[in-house]
């Protein structure tokens, strides 16, 4: 089944325009701009709205930085879904969140709390979970999260959101590690999950110089998968950026893993609706196994 998961305007967060290759977000009361490769239409708003940015991102074709006019907290904080992020212009163009995730967070907390009222503990593995969305998401709904990546820098901000969130005595393990090693690992130990959560980059490189490269590693790591799963999975969610794959790609191979199991797969993709013109921004797509 395909179904678009829209992000649409909340008090924190909003997508004034995109356009011409840029999109003009407001992150809390800070206004941004920044490239987007999938804005090809024409802007909205005057040029005069997008001068008033308080930070802009340009990039060269080799190297990027930021261009910031307005006063900027470093860092500064937003709240979406009911989880609190800390927020910095990274040298990437990124800030420390996906607000285009927060509809999926949202389904994860209802699913596990779901789950929770009939008795059971959920554990959950977030893979490549960088700052901690979903893994926050599922620990304010109770369940017991295993938050694992590759890079330190990433995991240390996910324990500050996880802090700023008023979670801090959630049960969330913090383990900075490749995806595929530390499958192997638990896989040898005999741990199993209720829900795992990926968001694999096309390309990476982790703190111990281990390279991922999506064409060659996604496939072992599912099959991988597929080992620690519990006897009543609850759900598999495969998040994607910036590949030139489809959500029904995705769909097929997490099909190669759940077809013996009660449920479905949803596919479909990630998008953030702007407040004033209502187009809509694509911004990656996603594939999940649901249990009935």
């Amino acid at each position: 089944m395909e179904k678009a998961l829209i992000t649409e305007k909340s008090n924190e967060y909003e997508l004034l325009d995109s356009g011409m290759g840029e999109k003009l977000e407001r992150y809390g009361k800070v206004v941004l701009s920044r490239p987007d490769p999938q804005a090809l239409w024409t802007k909205s708003l005057s040029e005069e709205e997008w001068k008033k940015a308080d930070a802009t991102y340009s990039h060269d074709g080799t190297t990027g930085k930021w261009q910031i006019k307005g006063q900027i907290p470093d860092p500064w904080t937003v709240t979406l879904e009911e989880e609190t992020f800390s927020l910095k212009l990274l040298p990437s163009k990124h800030l420390g969140i996906f607000p285009e995730q927060g509809t999926q967070w949202k389904w994860l907390k209802e699913k596990i709390k779901k789950e929770i009222q009939t008795g059971r503990e959920i554990s959950v593995l977030n893979l490549f979970a960088y700052t901690g969305g979903a893994s926050i998401a599922c620990a304010s709904a109770g369940a017991n999260v295993c938050h694992v990546d590759a890079s330190k820098f990433p995991v240390d901000y996910a324990h500050t959101n996880l802090e700023l969130s008023g979670l801090a005595d959630k049960p969330v393990r913090f383990i900075v590690d490749d995806a595929r090693k530390f499958l192997e690992r638990e896989i040898k130990r005999g741990n199993k999950y209720d829900v795992v959560i990926m968001d694999p980059p096309v390309y990476g490189k982790g703190t111990n110089e281990q390279i991922w490269k999506i064409e060659e590693d996604l496939l072992p790591l599912i099959g991988r998968v597929k080992n620690i799963l519990s006897d009543k999975p609850v759900a598999i969610v495969l998040n994607g950026y910036a590949s030139v794959y489809s959500h029904v790609t995705y769909a097929q191979i997490l099909g190669t893993i759940t077809k013996d199991l009660k449920g479905e797969i949803v596919s479909g993709g990630f998008f953030i609706k702007e407040s004033k013109a209502g187009r809509l921004l694509p911004c990656g797509i996603y594939a999940r196994f649901e249990s009935n």
